[in-house]
């Protein structure tokens, strides 16, 4: 399943988001892959500081549940001084239609 969202950034964070990602915890790497996600992909627009996400998921119950893992937690406390976020620090998230899609 191919799952796509936009998220938002702080004015003057484009750098830091990219850094810190950069340098993604191998923590959260494994994670993300043992929750099924794999193929990531976060792109940004610079004129409106709003993030494409794109990843593929094996299973849609299982992806969920990599959100209440400790380590994601902890992701998103360190994100949240420089993206819009919930009030338990997750990132403000909009899932986004599929409308098309080529292999």
């Amino acid at each position: 399943m191919i799952k796509g969202f936009k998220m938002k950034l702080y004015p003057g964070q484009e750098a830091e988001y990219e850094r810190r990602h950069n340098l993604l915890w191998p923590e959260m790497k494994d994670m993300i892959h043992e929750h099924g996600g794999k193929n990531y992909t976060i792109f940004l627009d610079r004129e409106t500081l709003t993030l494409f996400g794109y990843i593929e998921i094996e299973d849609p119950e299982l992806w969920a549940k990599g959100a209440d893992t400790a380590i994601n937690r902890k992701w998103w406390d360190y994100m949240a001084d420089i993206m819009e976020t919930n009030p338990d620090n997750s990132p403000v998230a909009i899932d986004l239609q599929n409308v098309f899609h080529l292999d």
